[in-house]
């Protein structure tokens, strides 16, 4: 029997497993795989196993749904974050979390008891083709560099950058025209990317909000991605299109991202809900 709370953020669902509190003997990629199906398991796009961290007050793995393992997941995290505070895990509504892609800062805004509000330190973005990584011509400056794809005799122009995980953005004024599940697949697959990528198509309604569809490596459409604001704001306030702080309207719901481009660090601030606790029988 697995024990779990189901979570969203923006409409990204997780499930998370506490395995300190539970005798766990399961795969996580296979397990995840299998709760993650939205037909016999219970229906996420990623499963959030909690651990024991000898550097912060817990460690965060998060599998996909298909089974693989992401470095960093900024709406994730959020849930995380809530889900620690208001199950009595923290005290304090300052804390880190241990992942992949490093230790991350919390701060929660709590009413009654309640979280309300997660911002989340996301660190710095990263540009060097090799670290992403990108296979393309050996670019290692520390400077954003546009790629350019084609998908069936169509450019798609792009920037690729890591924000824990990879991503490539690309600015598009008609988002409503673009066919995201053939698009986004093939741009998640392509050869210059030896790990995938994430995509996101994003448009700028203004200096101060941008409008984002997602395309998630090893889980393919979702309503949301944390890593993914952070990545479109960073490209865009790099290409001077918006101001430090924006609003990034995604399918479902909004955040707000702040980058300090003289320290080059992100902030990701948004909510989290929790939507049901359960157990299921393996």
């Amino acid at each position: 029997m697995i024990y779990f709370c189901k979570m969203q953020a923006t409409g990204n669902d997780f499930i998370i497993i506490n395995v300190m509190m539970q005798k766990f003997r399961y795969s996580y990629g296979n397990l995840a795989k299998f709760l993650c199906n939205r037909k016999y398991g219970v229906g996420a796009d990623g499963v959030i196993f909690i651990e024991k961290s000898e550097v912060a007050e817990y460690k965060m793995r998060i599998f996909n749904s298909d089974g693989t393992e992401a470095g960093m997941c900024g709406n994730g995290i959020r849930c995380l974050a809530k889900y620690l505070y208001e199950e009595s895990m923290v005290s304090s509504s300052c804390f880190k979390i241990e992942t992949i892609s490093g230790i991350k800062e919390l701060e929660l805004s709590i009413e009654n008891k309640t979280v309300s509000y997660i911002k989340v330190c996301m660190g710095n973005p990263i540009f060097e083709y090799n670290k992403i990584p990108v296979i393309f011509p050996n670019i290692l400056e520390k400077s954003l560099q546009s790629l350019e794809i084609d998908i069936e005799d169509k450019k798609y122009i792009g920037f690729p950058i890591s924000m824990g995980n990879p991503h490539f953005v690309i600015f598009e004024n008609e988002l409503d025209k673009i066919d995201l599940e053939k698009i986004g697949r093939s741009i998640e697959n392509y050869k210059y990317f030896p790990y995938k990528t994430n995509v996101e198509f994003v448009k700028i309604i203004n200096r101060n909000k941008i409008k984002m569809l997602v395309w998630e490596r090893g889980v393919g459409r979702t309503l949301g991605c944390g890593t993914g604001s952070c990545a479109a704001v960073v490209v865009s306030g790099l290409k001077e299109y918006t101001n430090n702080e924006v609003i990034v309207e995604l399918e479902g719901g909004n955040v707000k991202i702040k980058y300090d481009k003289e320290e080059n660090k992100v902030m990701l601030m948004g909510t989290a809900d929790k939507v049901y606790e359960g157990k299921i029988d393996i």
